[in-house]
This record gives structure tokens, C-alpha cells and sequence, in this order.
């Protein structure tokens, strides 16, 4: 039986965790401080160290330099909140086995730990395989629908009153058959609150359908929506399920549903109102049980005002309406998502950046954000790739966004200019237009300064 300490001073929440790490097959024991941590140690061999960052006499670095000093090489992961990802990272340099955000999900636990002990190709002791842990499946597409199992855990929950306000509307309707409507400019995570509608209601063992409603072409609506019969139509060589059938027993999200054309929202009324679809070239009707959740980036009165989208329809869709706050009018949120961002990009670019400097972050929370989280995602993950020393720094930030501060170091360094351009180039897979664009220079410039630095 493989043994765990748990630190953490939250001794309800130690409690609870060593309870439910037994009941997978694990000896535990729990410590509230660093010294007693120390002293269990001391005391007894264990096989993995799970450890809280903050204790009330020091933290998780503290007890990695400890155990480094005394020569153990055991596994250690560190348990901490997203605005303290720095830390963690920093931990991991330290000799840490990997982290865990705040709350912490038990199965992504157990898959850490597994990973953090077991020889290549053993299985967990007293829990499932590896191959049976969580994990997020390959989307798979038809058309313009995107069918996935994966999980709501991209974003992370901001701490602005309007941040909070969404995600506590969202707890409240989740558990209920209402369909809601999303509204919200590009970029403001609004599929993420479709899938936590999805994953928190009642219907969470069952599909999450996506469509995005502005990729359909018209003629293939139908087709997309209800599905059809081979040789119903020129192309048509097989049978097809459409998204209603696929979404039966749980969620179909209509993305970007203003942008349906309007015979399409009179054949998406009837489907709604009669909770039947028939397939094109089809003579029977098939009964389907659906939440829906809609999506806009646009007002739809406003879209019904003009005559582009039925009224019926639009009270169909929204009995519950949730509106998404932008990034720029939750600045406090920024940091907060940046360093979620950092850690993701970590992962993925296999880095281990400590965070943002000072300055960066200044401009970070300086900066509009049309795009809303999306694009901070896209920026955290374009200055992910160029960082080089422990932290993201304005050199490091696209020029429209770092302005004069990132972009006047461009100039005055011809080193530091010249091992920019070649970053940038790399970053943009050696497109020209968006390197000079990223640099914040035009492409004259840039074939300029290419032949200045002999740059292929």
C-alpha cells in the first residue's frame, strides 16, 4: 500500500481528502504545519508528499529545500490557486513532481499521483487503469457541428462582481430544463458557460452538441440539424445523424444562432415546439429529448427589430438570458486569467516561465481586449513561445499590445532586434505579414532589417 502525507492547514479539507485517498487504496497521513510535516518525515518513510503552497510557517518551497538538504528524492506535488501559479512553477524547479490547482478535482488528483509514483506501465493501486482515468476525448466533427466529451475545465472562473454574478446565474439555472440564452461579444467564453450549463444539469452523463451556426451553409441546414437518407440528395452517399439525434438525452448548443439563415429558424421552431425531426428524404419522425443553449454575439432584439430573426423563436430560445461581461470591464480578472494561460502554455510548449514582469502586466491590464479572453489566451500563449529568461516581459508581448514599451526595444539593441525578428518569424511559422505585424513594423521594414541580419 503506497503512502501519502498530506500538508495543509485546512484540517477539514486534509480530513476529507485522507478519507477519500483510503477509500482508494492509499495510507495516509496528514500534518497542519511545516514543522510537523518536518517531523513526520522524520519519523516515517512515506511515498508521496501532497502539500498546500501557503502554510501558516512557510511554504511549499520551504519543504522542497528541506527535503532536498536531507538528500530525499520523493515525489512531491504541490497544491495551489491559479494566481499563485508563479509559485507553483517555481516549486517544480525546485524538484516538485508536478501541481494542482485549487479546488482540487479528486480524479485529476489520482491521475497525478498516479503519474508521480508508479512505474512505467503499472496500474493505479485501488483505483481505476490508467487507460479508465478522465480525460479529454479527440472532438469529433461533422459539418459544421463539433460533438465532444470534453470538459469545461479551459477557463477559469474570474473574481470580478461580473464574473461572479455569471457563474452564480449559472449554478442557479443549470440544475433546471430551462433553455438560455448567452449573450456576449467574441471571445468572452461563452461556449465554456454552455458546457458548464451542460456538465452541472441534470443531463451531464449525456451529449454536449455543438453547431456552429454561422458555418452552415444553407442549403446543407436541414441536412446539419435533422440529418438525412442516403440519396436524398446529390452527395448524400450515406445515412446521416443530425445534431438534434446526436444531442438526445442532453445539451445541443447553438453557437453564433443569429447568424441562421430565416426558412432555417422556421424549421429549427417546429423541431423545438414538436420535439420531433424527420431527416431529409426521410418518412419517419424521430422523437427527441434536448436542452438547448444558444449563443449570440449580437442583440437578437435588435436582429428581430430588422426582420432577420423570428420573434417565436427568440422567446423559444431565451427563457433564462445570461450576458457576458468583457475583459476590458474586468480588469482585475486579467491577471487572474493570464497566469491560468501561462500555465496551459507551459504544458503544452513544455516551459516553465515563473510569470509576468511588472511591467508586462501593467500593460496587460492597460490594454483593451477586443478580443476579449481569447485573444489574452492567444497573447500568453504567442509570449509563452518567445520568452526566454523566467518571466513574460513586454519584449515579449505583440506590439499592438505593448505599444511604445515593447516595441522601443525593438530598436535600440541590434542583438536583442535581431534575435526578436528570428522569434517572431518562428511564432508566426514564417509568415512575413504577421511577424511584421507582431513586431509592430511593416514588411518593407522587416525585408530590411532581414538583409541587415542576413536572415533567410
Amino acid at each position: 500500500m503506497r503512502s501519502i502525507l498530506i500538508v495543509d492547514d485546512d484540517v477539514t479539507f486534509a480530513l476529507m481528502l485522507a478519507t477519500w485517498l483510503g477509500r482508494k487504496g492509499f495510507g495516509t497521513a496528514t500534518a497542519a504545519t511545516l514543522e510537523a510535516a518536518r517531523r513526520r518525515l522524520e519519523e516515517s518513510a512515506c511515498d508521496l508528499v501532497l502539500t498546500d503552497m501557503r502554510l501558516p510557517d512557510g511554504d511549499g518551497t520551504d519543504l522542497l529545500e528541506w527535503l532536498a538538504g536531507r538528500g530525499m528524492t520523493l515525489p512531491v506535488i504541490v497544491m495551489t490557486g491559479y494566481a499563485e501559479i508563479g509559485n507553483a512553477v517555481r516549486c517544480m524547479k525546485l524538484g516538485a513532481k508536478d501541481y494542482i490547482s485549487k479546488p482540487v478535482r479528486p480524479e485529476e488528483l489520482l491521475q497525478k499521483i498516479g503519474e508521480a509514483t508508479l512505474p512505467k506501465g503499472e496500474e493505479p493501486a485501488g483505483g481505476a487503469p490508467r487507460s479508465e482515468m478522465p480525460r479529454k476525448e479527440t472532438p469529433r466533427r461533422s459539418g459544421a457541428s463539433e460533438r465532444t466529451a470534453e470538459g469545461a475545465a479551459d477557463y477559469i472562473e474570474g473574481r470580478s462582481d461580473a464574473a461572479r454574478r455569471v457563474y452564480e446565474h449559472v449554478r442557479l439555472v443549470a440544475p433546471t430544463q430551462m433553455s438560455v440564452l448567452i449573450e456576449g461579444a467574441s471571445g468572452t467564453g461563452k461556449e465554456h458557460v454552455a458546457r458548464l450549463i451542460h456538465e452541472q444539469s441534470r443531463r451531464a452523463g449525456r451529449p454536449f452538441v455543438a453547431v456552429d451556426c454561422g458555418a452552415i451553409p444553407r442549403e446543407l441546414a436541414a441536412s446539419e440539424f435533422f440529418g438525412h437518407v442516403k440519396g436524398s440528395f446529390t452527395g448524400a452517399l450515406t445515412d446521416k445523424r443530425g445534431a438534434f439525434e446526436e444531442a438526445d438525452g442532453g445539451t445541443l448548443f447553438l453557437d453564433e444562432v443569429g447568424n441562421l439563415a430565416y426558412d432555417t429558424q422556421v424549421q429549427l421552431l417546429r423541431a423545438l415546439q414538436e420535439r420531433r425531426v424527420r431527416p431529409v428524404g426521410g418518412t419517419r419522425e424521430i422523437p427527441i429529448d434536448i436542452r438547448v443553449v444558444s449563443a449570440t454575439n449580437e442583440r437578437l432584439t435588435e436582429a428581430i427589430a430588422r426582420g432577420s430573426f423570428r420573434a417565436d423563436l427568440y422567446h423559444r430560445l431565451n427563457e433564462f438570458t445570461l450576458r457576458m461581461p468583457e475583459l476590458r470591464d474586468t480588469p482585475d480578472d486579467i491577471r487572474l486569467y493570464a497566469d491560468f494561460f501561462l500555465d496551459r502554455a507551459n504544458r503544452e510548449l513544455g516551459k516553465r516561465l515563473v510569470g509576468f514582469d511588472e511591467e508586462a502586466v501593467a500593460v496587460l491590464r492597460r490594454y483593451a481586449w477586443p478580443g476579449n479572453i481569447r485573444q489574452l489566451k492567444n497573447v500568453v500563449m504567442y509570449a509563452t513561445l518567445l520568452a526566454e529568461g523566467d518571466y513574460v516581459t513586454c519584449a515579449e508581448l505583440p506590439a499592438e499590445i505593448a505599444g511604445e514599451a515593447g516595441s522601443s526595444t525593438l530598436l535600440r539593441d541590434p542583438l536583442l532586434e535581431e534575435q526578436r525578428i528570428r522569434r517572431a518569424l518562428e511564432a508566426a511559422g514564417g509568415n512575413k505579414s504577421q511577424a511584421a505585424k507582431a513586431l509592430g513594423i511593416d514588411r518593407k521594414t522587416l525585408y530590411n532589417k532581414l538583409r541587415l541580419y542576413d536572415i533567410e
